[in-house]
């Protein structure tokens, strides 16, 4: 039998006082942590006034599911890619207003996103702890290195959050921006650390793929050839963050050895489907090939891909995207071209074990945030790429970005998982 002590006056005394004690403690805490505002003179709130409510339907907006529910970033243990959203009082480690690199089309809360709330969660893998990103520990076993990010407009955006969150230990100077800005390089001083950005959407050697008076051209992508934008300066870099797959999509004309092999979406031409998945297989392939005959031993992380949050259409269709609040587990499914991807991606670090390493092994890990991504429809821009979007009229018809983050936003967590894996995994 269970026996219970009952209190006497003196000690439930003691007991109520404590309480009001770690109570007043914690609110010193959170205010401390959270003690400027996020833009535009939006207070930091606390998680159960600003995440109550959603902006859209309960519905999924996606029946189809990958085969392969995980990819394992580390056998044997926890795995990261794995778990859900949980409410976090203490918030973003930086502010748009603490940061400057970050650019207009992700400054949410500077272009009047009425809503924070989509700032008050971190991921919580299923079966272990994730410790929160530490910046000074970061700086400090960087020196004297030179990361890169190498891909597409997601990667710019990665990186910007990347050094908005070490440049609360120290301010990042910007010494190199080609005249796009899509190709970047930024130095902390005191650590001797630098933070280069790659534009390279295919990784693989492309060009004509941008739109020329507002026509979308068929892409020129070489599957042979790597893009020497990044494989010239491979060897500068210690650790590498990389990813491919979206410009896939966009219609191509595929070479090997300089001849025509095939195309994507190519209606009207006298050429063979050769299948974007395909093209972006043989792409990743090859990038893996260089890696592991590289007799330079960088860390590489390969980032998998990431989900469009679009409803009632796509970018150019009056899509948008209004959600406030995460999704749970089993409430959304990725649609089929992102399950190809992924597949794609997963595919080819499980078959790492198979290929023979020359030279120093090197250090080629994956870096799977499709999932924990997949369930942040509330964390992009959407009407607020473009300041004040309905300040003139509110029913206005703008076009929504649900495609990149918002800063601070979902998108910092994944720096979570990249400590992770580069300190401890």
């Amino acid at each position: 039998m269970v026996k219970y002590t009952r209190l006497d006056e003196n000690s439930s005394v003691k007991v109520t006082v404590s309480i009001l004690v770690i109570g007043f403690g914690f609110c010193l805490l959170y205010s401390a942590s959270n003690g400027s505002s996020i833009g535009g003179g939006v207070s930091s709130p606390f998680v159960d006034k600003t995440v109550q409510g959603d902006g859209g339907s309960d519905e999924l907006l996606s029946t189809t599911a990958s085969n392969d529910e995980s990819v394992e970033i580390r056998k044997g243990k926890c795995d990261l890619a794995i778990g859900e959203w949980i409410p976090d009082p203490l918030g973003p480690m930086y502010t748009n207003e603490s940061c400057n690199v970050i650019t207009e089309d992700q400054n949410c809360m500077m272009n009047g996103r009425p809503d924070s709330g989509f700032l008050y969660w971190r991921w919580k893998p299923r079966d272990c702890e994730l410790p929160r990103f530490n910046a000074v520990k970061f700086l400090d076993s960087m020196r004297n290195k030179h990361w890169a990010f190498i891909g597409d407009s997601i990667s710019r955006n990665h990186m910007q959050s990347f050094v908005c969150i070490l440049s609360k230990v120290e301010a990042a100077n910007e010494v190199y921006h080609a005249k796009d800005f899509r190709n970047m390089r930024f130095h902390f001083p005191t650590y001797n650390f630098n933070v280069t950005v790659i534009w390279s959407p295919f990784l693989v050697r492309a060009y004509n793929y941008e739109y020329k008076n507002g026509v979308k051209a068929d892409a020129q992508i070489h599957l042979d050839e790597l893009d020497k934008l990044w494989t010239d300066q491979y060897t500068s870099f210690d650790y590498i963050l990389m990813s491919g797959g979206k410009w896939f999509l966009r219609s191509a004309v595929y070479y090997e050895n300089n001849a025509t092999v095939g195309c994507h979406d190519c209606s009207g031409k006298n050429l063979t489907e050769y299948g974007l998945d395909n093209a972006y297989r043989k792409a990743i392939k090859l990038v893996i090939d260089f890696i592991l005959n590289s007799s330079h031993n960088a860390t590489v992380l390969y980032r998998t891909t990431t989900s469009e949050h679009f409803e009632n259409g796509s970018w150019d269709t009056g899509g948008t995207c209004d959600r406030t609040i995460p999704f749970k587990e089993g409430e959304i499914s990725l649609n089929h071209l992102d399950v190809v991807f992924r597949d794609i991606e997963s595919e080819a670090f499980k078959n790492l074990a198979n290929v023979g390493y020359t030279g120093k092994r090197k250090s080629l890990k994956l870096l799977d945030v499709t999932k924990l991504s997949l369930l942040r429809p509330d964390g992009h821009p959407g009407p607020y790429r473009n300041p004040h979007p309905f300040a003139k009229n509110k029913t206005a018809k703008v076009q929504y970005d649900c495609l990149h983050w918002c800063l601070p936003g979902p998108i910092d967590s994944w720096n979570d998982l990249v400590m992770e894996m580069v300190l401890n995994g």
